[in-house]
This record gives C-alpha cells, sequence and structure tokens, in this order.
C-alpha cells in the first residue's frame, strides 16, 4: 500500500523527494456506550482497517488535497489563511479542520502541503472513518512541521476540538483516543473524565470479532444524539442540586437510585440510568476480560444492548432484530449494537468454529424479516496512528 500511494501521489502532484506515507486505524467500541461525553468509561480497539496518507510540504502556504475515494469531488484547493469551514468542501472539510486547530492552538505551520488519503473503513458504519483522517492529518503535521512537543494524547484532543468547534458535531473523545493509542491485541480502558487509561490484552485465539452492518442508515443521528446528551446534561443539573458531581459517571447505580427522584422527567431517569450502569458494566468488563473470562465479557455485551434499546432508546427495530438472531446462534458469546445508533452495526464475538453458521443463519434470518442484506465484517485488533 506504502508505494501505490506514493506512485498515486507522483501521478497527482508531480514527481519529488520529501514523500511520506501515515496510517490512522478505525475502531471498534467492545463496550461502553454514549459513556463518553458524561465521563465515564469505555472499552475500544483499533483494527487494522484505516486511513492512509501520503504527504509532502510546499515552498508556499497553499494546501492541496485529493481523496482517492472521492476521485470525482477533483482536488481541494485553499490555503493556510483561508481554512473556514464550507458545505461544498464536504470531506476536504475534516483535514481544514485539523491543520486549523493547530493554528489556533500555537502550533507554527510553517509552510503548505499536498495531501492524498485513501481510506479501507467502510463509511457510515461506525468504524470512526472522519476521526481516523483527522487523526492521520493531525499526525502529518506534528512530523512535517517538527511539532516535538506535542505527543499522541495531544493530537486526539485536538481532534476532539476539531470535531467540536470546527465540525459542530459535539463529538466524545472514544474515536480520537483510540485511533491515537490503539495497541495491537489489547483493547483500552480509558476514563473518559481524565485520560487515564490500562491497555487490557484482548486475547482471542478461539474467538472473532464480527461486525454486522444492518444496511440501515442511521437517518438524523447527529440531531438524536444531540438531543441524548442535552437530556443528559439536564439530568446533571438536577442531580447537582442534591449532590456534588461533574459528571453523571461520578455516581454508581446504587447511589443514583437513592436520587433520582430528584429528577422529575421519567425519560431522564432511564437516560441516567443507561450512563451509570453502562459505565459499571464496562469497568467489570474489563476486569473479566483481564482475567480470560469471555463467558462473562459476553453477557455484561448482552446487557448492553438491552440498555441501549430500553433506558437510552437508541438502538432501532434492525438492530435489535441483527442481536436477536445472533443471540440465537450457539458460540455466540456476546453481541450488541455499537456506535451512535438508530442504524448502523452491531459487534458480536463469535467462537472460530460458529463464524460460518454465524454469517450464514443471522443473514438469512435477518433479511427474511426485515427484506434488507446485512454485511459481516471480521475484523482484527491493530496499532495506533503511525508513520509507515
Amino acid at each position: 500500500m506504502k508505494q501505490q500511494l506514493v506512485d498515486k501521489f507522483m501521478e497527482i502532484y508531480g514527481e519529488g523527494d520529501g514523500i511520506k506515507v501515515y496510517f490512522a486505524p478505525g475502531r471498534v467500541n467492545l463496550i461502553g456506550e454514549h459513556t463518553d461525553y458524561n465521563g465515564g468509561h469505555v472499552f475500544p480497539c483499533a483494527i487494522t482497517i484505516g486511513t492512509y496518507a501520503a504527504a509532502r510540504k510546499r515552498t508556499d502556504d497553499k494546501i492541496r488535497c485529493y481523496s482517492l475515494n472521492y476521485p470525482e469531488k477533483g482536488m481541494l484547493k485553499t490555503s493556510l489563511g483561508d481554512l473556514a469551514y464550507r458545505r461544498e468542501d464536504e470531506w476536504g472539510n475534516y483535514p481544514k479542520s485539523v491543520i486549523s486547530t493547530f493554528m489556533q492552538k500555537g502550533c507554527r505551520i510553517s509552510c503548505g502541503l499536498d495531501l492524498l488519503y485513501y481510506g479501507d473503513i467502510p463509511k457510515g458504519l461506525g468504524f470512526a472513518s472522519s476521526a481516523s483522517m483527522e487523526i492521520v492529518t493531525g499526525l502529518i503535521l506534528k512530523d512535517m512541521m517538527g511539532l516535538t512537543d506535542l505527543n499522541m494524547v495531544d493530537i486526539a484532543l485536538f481532534g476532539q476540538l476539531a470535531d467540536n468547534e470546527y465540525m459542530g458535531t459535539g463529538s466524545g473523545i472514544l474515536d480520537l483516543f483510540t485511533i491515537s493509542m490503539g495497541k495491537k491485541d489489547h483493547a483500552i480502558l480509558l476514563d473518559t473524565s481524565n485520560l487515564s487509561y490500562i491497555y487490557t490484552p484482548l486475547n482471542l485465539p478461539h474467538e472473532k470479532i464480527i461486525i454486522t452492518n444492518s444496511g440501515k442508515p442511521r437517518l438524523a443521528v447527529h440531531e438524536r444524539h444531540q438531543e441524548r446528551r442535552s437530556q443528559c446534561e439536564e439530568a446533571l443539573k438536577e442531580l447537582q442540586t442534591v449532590v456534588s458531581i461533574r459528571d453523571l459517571c461520578e455516581l454508581t447505580a446504587e447511589a443514583f437510585a437513592q436520587v433520582q427522584e430528584v429528577i422529575k422527567n421519567p425519560v431522564l431517569v432511564r437516560r441516567v440510568r443507561h450512563v451509570v450502569t453502562e459505565n459499571q458494566r464496562t469497568a467489570e468488563a474489563a476486569n473479566v476480560l483481564g482475567r480470560g473470562d469471555l463467558q462473562r465479557f459476553g453477557k455484561l455485551m448482552n446487557a448492553s444492548h438491552l440498555s441501549l434499546k430500553e433506558d437510552y432508546e437508541v438502538s432501532c427495530r434492525e438492530l435489535d432484530i441483527l442481536v436477536e438472531e445472533a443471540w440465537k446462534v450457539d458460540g455466540v458469546l456476546g453481541s450488541r449494537m455499537m456506535g451512535a445508533g438508530f442504524g448502523g452495526c452491531t459487534v458480536s464475538i463469535v467462537k472460530n468454529g460458529a463464524v460460518s453458521e454465524f454469517i450464514q443463519k443471522v443473514g438469512e434470518n435477518y433479511e427474511k424479516r426485515t427484506g434488507i442484506k446485512a454485511e459481516f465484517y471480521v475484523v482484527e485488533t491493530g496499532d495506533g496512528a503511525k508513520i509507515l
């Protein structure tokens, strides 16, 4: 892939020295959903598919971006002095957002760049393809501009700023941190309240992680995500009248049960109940995985789905059917919806001997019940962003 990208770069931008190639992975969150913007734990891993980028410094302040995934869009041309968001720039706003954020944070971007991107992450399925592009761009800036005082956590935080202030997405730190800090054959237990983290061995010699795409588009997911976030903020304000907390996830499920009557809206009670129980499930999941107890880990995944469905209400009929059909297959340790919800994917842990049956039975039964053909991806853990 490295040489192919270099060849394509020279075809588009011309021959010359100084071309370097970078990679940032996608990610899968095993458990810990909608906790990251509530100061809780998440438990993701980086995967081996992601975003590749080739880059070369220029002698002027021009920025040129081209994506092999969107050749019909042509080349985006701008400059360091003209990095404003423009709807018509579409995917090109992501690299612009990162460059703009680095400059706002006082990083010296001394010259323009020619940038070529290629991603092998399926778009819109919850693998964090946009965050992957942001982190690979951040790594390019760190390396090519000699920003040696920045570490990969800084790049993740800059990416979050780019998401929230430039793109306006209201993102948590989960995707960006995982992509920056991933480690092959490990998951990361990340405390999003303070960014402390522990690598937990993810040894699956007899199992596979399978992502199943429901084929249900995630319509208005941004608006719905913002609604959930606002509901959590409203509930937090009400709880802060009786308990001294900064984030919802400072509460245990037991502590919340003692004070939940201060929240008058039963919908908000359910939202908080998901957040606090999911946070506890996630910490326990990392603990049992570290002991090799995959049976218990799978049960926690199943409980996570039910909570997302019933209390947080971000699942949908299609995701529920995928999970129900997965639970029927012998050899499935656990299965749940993954990501923002309202469509997208499920994540399942399946014994090696049951993978073919899982794909066949879940696929057939899902299509019978929904009329939609599911897609299956067997993913492997990988390292975080790196120079190739």
